[in-house]
C-alpha cells in the first residue's frame, strides 16, 4: 500500500500529541510538520517524544540550518518545497532521507546527480499533475514522486494508482474531522 504523507501545520506546540493522535486514530503512522511556524522545532521533538514509533519529518525545510534543527528534533526525513543543494548535502552526511520539491526536468536531473530518485511535486494541481508526472516519467523512469498541492479525497486515487507515484502528501486530511478523513483515506489506499 502507497503512503499517504499528512502535511500538517502546528501553530501552538501543545496541539502537537492531540494532532498525531487523531492522524494515528485513523491508521495513519506519519507526519511531515512543516517548518512553516515558530514552534516547528519543538513540535517536532514533542511527536518524536510522544510517539517514537511514529515515521515523523520536516517539511517546507529551505536551507541546511533548518534541516539541521529538525534532525537534532528528531526528524526522519526532509521534505522541501524545492530542491536546496545544501539541505541535500546536509541530508547525505547525516544518512537522513530527503525529499526535494522537483517539477522540471532540469531540477529532477539535480536531484538524480545527487543520488535522489523520490522527489515531491509540488504545487501538483498548478504544474499539471498526473499529465505532468507522465510525461516526466519518460525521460525520467528512476524517478518517483510525492504530489502535494491540490490533491484531495476526490482525486487521491487517480494519484495513487500512477505507478510512479510513490508517496501522496497533502493537508486535506487536517480539515474537519481529522480521524474521519484518514480512516476515509486508508478505505482508499486499500481499494
Amino acid at each position: 500500500m502507497k503512503a499517504v504523507i499528512p502535511v500538517v501545520v502546528i501553530k501552538d506546540a501543545t496541539d502537537t500529541v492531540k494532532t498525531l493522535e487523531a492522524l494515528r486514530a485513523g491508521g495513519i503512522n506519519r507526519a511531515e510538520i512543516t517548518f512553516r511556524t515558530a514552534c516547528a522545532e519543538e513540535a517536532i521533538r514533542t511527536g518524536c517524544a510522544a510517539f517514537p514509533d511514529m515515521e515523523i519529518g520536516a517539511g517546507t525545510v529551505i536551507n541546511a540550518a533548518q534541516a539541521k534543527r529538525a534532525a537534532e528534533a528528531g526528524a526522519r526525513f526532509i521534505v522541501s518545497p524545492g530542491f536546496a543543494e545544501d539541505v541535500a548535502e546536509f541530508c547525505a552526511e547525516r544518512g537522513m532521507t530527503y525529499y526535494p520539491g522537483c517539477v522540471t526536468p532540469t531540477e529532477i536531473m539535480r536531484a538524480l546527480a545527487h543520488g535522489l530518485n523520490v522527489v515531491k511535486f509540488f504545487p501538483a494541481a498548478e504544474y499539471g499533475g498526473i499529465a505532468t508526472m507522465k510525461a516526466l516519467s519518460a525521460p525520467f523512469p528512476q524517478v518517483r514522486f510525492i504530489p502535494t498541492g491540490g490533491v484531495s479525497l476526490a482525486n487521491l486515487k487517480e494519484y495513487l494508482d500512477f505507478d510512479k507515484v510513490y508517496a501522496v502528501g497533502g493537508s486535506f486530511m487536517m480539515k474537519g474531522d481529522i480521524t474521519a478523513n484518514c480512516k476515509e483515506i486508508m478505505k482508499i489506499c486499500e481499494s
